[in-house]
């Protein structure tokens, strides 16, 4: 299977500009792959012609008419959802898995190609008040101006112990195991801590005298990055942070890591080859 011509998008958050961007894109450079990260759906302000099952309506169907013309160069999609998407949009994307439309990839892991592919959704606690996606990083602390995963609100039954206790550093710790992740690749929605994937726009903001972190990825997903040295790891979720540091990509080692996550109208693209993931570019359509 070739690994050559893949591509990153993330945090599409249902424009219908940036969806018939992807959409294009596919049926003209026909990728191998295609890596969804998260925040999918739309939010709150909806252009009317938008189906109300989005999901179902909308992109089900966008996705069987490219297969059907493209048949066997149809590409593998490989999705995870994001804090903004609600836990019961899970069910909706298994229907498409059903359909061979994509394969959601959400806390576990597929062949593609020679690598093993991980998906991972959970962000570290945040001001918003869905839980669905989030939860505590390596310790119950929760940083000033956001609410634990203990006071947020959930759209499914959730045992509180799982509120209290669960981490994402325990999460990435069965997900991954103890194998060799050299040949392989994760899809997350939070960027790792401390890089230029999850710079934030809280320059000089401060919440009772306390100046809030500009850095607002994971803990848990810099130091699994750091210790267990994948070959390439995907992210999304801060939209701004490109805009602020420059950069879309960053190192850890010897694992490349890029962040298609984009704060303006259009589609940020990141192509990349797994043989060869020093010429990965960053393009917007």
């Amino acid at each position: 299977m070739k690994t050559q011509n893949c591509i990153h998008i993330s945090d599409l958050h249902g424009s219908r500009l940036r969806y018939e961007s992807l959409f294009k894109l596919i049926r003209n450079e026909l990728p191998a792959a295609v890596f969804i990260g998260g925040d999918i759906l739309p939010g709150l302000n909806l252009d009317s012609d938008i189906p109300n099952d989005f999901i179902l309506d909308y992109l089900g169907k966008e996705l069987q008419s490219i297969q059907q013309t493209l048949k066997d160069r149809y590409p593998r999609i490989f999705i995870i959802p994001g804090n903004d998407d609600g836990y019961m949009i899970l069910e909706k994307m298994k229907l498409l898995e059903k359909r061979k439309l994509w394969q959601e990839i959400t806390c576990r892991k597929t062949l593609f190609g020679n690598y093993f592919v991980y998906g991972y959704p959970y962000i570290p606690p945040s001001p918003f008040l869905l839980k669905d996606w989030e939860k505590y990083d390596v310790s119950r602390y929760v940083d000033p101006g956001c609410t634990s995963p203990e006071t947020g609100y959930y759209t499914r039954t959730i045992k509180p112990t799982d509120t209290r206790y669960s981490t994402i550093k325990n999460d990435l710790e069965k997900l991954a195991d103890n194998v060799d992740l050299e040949n392989s690749m994760f899809l997350f929605h939070s960027p790792p801590y401390q890089t230029t994937l999850d710079r934030a726009a809280l320059d000089g903001k401060m919440i009772d005298h306390v100046p809030l972190d500009m850095h607002i990825g994971s803990i848990a997903i810099q130091r699994f990055i750091s210790e267990r040295q994948p070959k390439l790891t995907l992210h999304g979720h801060v939209h701004e942070s490109t805009r602020l540091t420059g950069s879309w990509r960053d190192r850890s080692g010897k694992t490349h890591m890029f962040n298609a996550a984009h704060d303006g109208p259009e589609l940020a693209v990141i192509r990349f080859d797994l043989t060869d993931l020093e010429s990965a570019e960053r393009v917007l359509i």
